[in-house]
This record gives C-alpha cells, sequence and structure tokens, in this order.
C-alpha cells in the first residue's frame, strides 16, 4: 500500500500545475498530466515514474516557495516514486530497508560474500583462470539463483504496478516509442533539448543525460560480453579466459570502462545537486546504488588487467562479491526504476 499522504501532496501539486499549464513542453509528465481534470492514486503513481527529476519545471514555476502554494513537483514526484517501488516490491520490507540503510547494506553484504567467495577458494577449482580460484559449477550453482530469483522478484514488482495505473495489453508500436525514448533517454534532454537543470538552476546541461547513457550501455555491453561468454562455453565448448581481441573482452571491456566512468560522474552529479528537490530520505540509498555498480564495473576492469597476476583470487573474490550482492540487491535498489520508468513510458505510449 503507498503512503496516502505523499500521493494527495502529489495529487494538490499536480492538480495546481493543471490548471497553470506553463511546463506543457518540459517532458513527458505535463502532456500526460494535462490530458486529464482528476488524478486517481494510479494517475500519480503513473506520472511519478515518468519523472525524471530534471528539475526544469521548479525552476521555471512561478508559484513555489515563498508562495503560499510552495510547489516542489520534483520532490513531491521523487517521494512517491520510491514509494512506489518500495510498495510493489517482493519482498517488500527488504525495499523500505534498503532505501533508508543502503550503504550499509550493500557494503556488508559485499564483503561479506567476497570473504565467503575466498574461503571456497580453499575447495580448490578445476580448469585455468579464474576457474582455477573457482570451479565453473560452482560459479553457475550460486550466480543462477542469483539471477533468477530478483527477476522473479522484479516480475512480480513489475505486475503491480501495471494493475495499479490501469495498463492495457502492450502492442509493438508501445515497445517501440517506449524503448525509443529510453534509449535517447529524451526526457532528460527536455522538451526544447538544451538538457535540464538538475545541476544548477539557471544552466542547462546534457551532462546527467550522459551520464545516465554511460551506465546504461555500458551495463548492456557488460551483460552482453557475459552472455556471449555463456554461449561460447556451452555451444561451442570454448570456455574462459578469452584473448582480448575475442568477442566478450571486446564487448566488456568497454562496457566496463563506461559503466565505471558513468557511475563515477552520476555520483558526482548527485553530490553536486540540490537534495531538497528530490526524495532526501533515499539518498544514501540512491548512492549507495551508483557506487556498488560502479564498483563492479571497475573490479570487473581490473581482473581484466590482472587476471593472470598473483592478485587475481583476491580480486575475483571481491569482484563476485560485488557481483553477487547488486544482484541480490537489484529488486531494492534503485536499478528497478529502470524497469519502471520503462512500464511508464510504454504506458505513456499508449495513452498517445
Amino acid at each position: 500500500m503507498q503512503t496516502v499522504e505523499l500521493i494527495q501532496e502529489a495529487r494538490r501539486q499536480a492538480e495546481i500545475c493543471n490548471a497553470c499549464r506553463y511546463c506543457e513542453g518540459y517532458c513527458s509528465v505535463f502532456p500526460a498530466m494535462h490530458a486529464g481534470r482528476a488524478f486517481s492514486d494510479g494517475d500519480i503513481t503513473q506520472l511519478a515514474n515518468l519523472c525524471h527529476n530534471c528539475r526544469g519545471c521548479y525552476y521555471a514555476c512561478q508559484y513555489t516557495a515563498p508562495h503560499e502554494f510552495e510547489l516542489n513537483l520534483p520532490k513531491a514526484l521523487a517521494e512517491v516514486r520510491r514509494d512506489s517501488w518500495e510498495a510493489y516490491a517482493w519482498p517488500q520490507p527488504l525495499a523500505r530497508r534498503f532505501h533508508t540503510h543502503g550503504g550499509a547494506i550493500a557494503l556488508a553484504l559485499a564483503l561479506g560474500f567476497a570473504l565467503i567467495f575466498w574461503a571456497l577458494r580453499a575447495l580448490g577449482g578445476s580448469g585455468v583462470g579464474f576457474y582455477a580460484a573457482l570451479s565453473h559449477n560452482a560459479m553457475v550453482a550460486i550466480f543462477l539463483p542469483a539471477f533468477l530469483l530478483p527477476l522473479v522478484s522484479l516480475g512480480v514488482g513489475m505486475a503491480r504496478y501495471w494493475r495499479a495505473v490501469n495498463g492495457e495489453p502492450i502492442r509493438l508500436a508501445h515497445l517501440k516509442q517506449a524503448f525509443g525514448m529510453a534509449a535517447k533517454m529524451k526526457n532528460l534532454a527536455a522538451g526544447h533539448g538544451d538538457g535540464c537543470n538538475f545541476e544548477d538552476e539557471d544552466r542547462f546541461s546534457h551532462a546527467r543525460r550522459y551520464a545516465h547513457q554511460a551506465v546504461m550501455y555500458g551495463f548492456l555491453l557488460c551483460f552482453a560480453s557475459t552472455s556471449v561468454g555463456t554461449v561460447l562455453h556451452y555451444a561451442f565448448d570454448m570456455p574462459a579466459p578469452y584473448p582480448l581481441w575475442s568477442l566478450p573482452k571486446l564487448l566488456g571491456v568497454p562496457g566496463g570502462v563506461l559503466l565505471t566512468a558513468g557511475c563515477i560522474w552520476m555520483a558526482a552529479l548527485k553530490l553536486r545537486a540540490d537534495r531538497s528537490l528530490d526524495d532526501e530520505g533515499a539518498f544514501g540509498g540512491s548512492i549507495a546504488f551508483i557506487l556498488l555498480l560502479g564498483f563492479v564495473g571497475l573490479t570487473g576492469l581490473a581482473l581484466y588487467a590482472l587476471g593472470s597476476s598473483t592478485l587475481m583470487p583476491v580480486l575475483l573474490a571481491v569482484h563476485l562479491g560485488a557481483v553477487l550482492t547488486f544482484f541480490l540487491l537489484t529488486p531494492f535498489t534503485k536499478m528497478a526504476h529502470g524497469f519502471y520508468r520503462l512500464l511508464a513510458l510504454i504506458h505513456d505510449a499508449q495513452r498517445i
């Protein structure tokens, strides 16, 4: 169940915005908002997940404090957005705990799993490279459930979201439009195409858009690298390690660079931004997720560079601990926002 007070405050502000309509061309939120006159709880949740917190509407608004309306739509929608992820997550208590204690949870799990992987090294591996420290079968036995269980959890949460916003049957045209918007990060370019005001109220910038794209495409390249390696291993009997010019590394190395650099860039932008225009209660969890994802990329690159050195077993334990933590926490961290925002874009495409 979503928090009633957050929904009511966001509804109050949305109704004022709907009467004003000054920000109609800013992003996908406002055309969707202006399409109706009244807002159900599901409508507010949909608007919140369409919002990318670019903040242009806040700095353009004549009704922010000290005006008696005290509008702060980015903050109101950010709070509803986080609350929706927590309300729809399964199991729910884990989501609420991460957003308030994200740094401690991520650090404790990553260190704990790294120590477990280091201890498993004593059992011995079977093969060369990484498999000399930990066998392939052991890795599969650990990571297959850690990959599938979060997918089930996300699937439950996304189904709950779709019901809450009264989603309709999805057609190919809806998917095409939504994925096109996500690929270009169009809502972070704002309606005028000059970028958003996330860093500074008087300066438009594409920095946050490019940082998000670096993280997204870096992650996809890393995932593609792992997928190709799996196909080579099982379909062509070509186990790792792979040479530098092999397809897994041609995908993985640039992916790791983009992922690491994008996370550092995103964290720097978030630390400089005005926290009063965001969900301040979830700041720690958001930063923890960004740093965890960046650490996964960084340790992966370190393994590429030092995989044949004596440091390999330590680096492998640390990297696998971070990856396992990332997978298990995915449904409860800000990683989930990508899935919910994609659903919001699909539902918005149905409106159009």
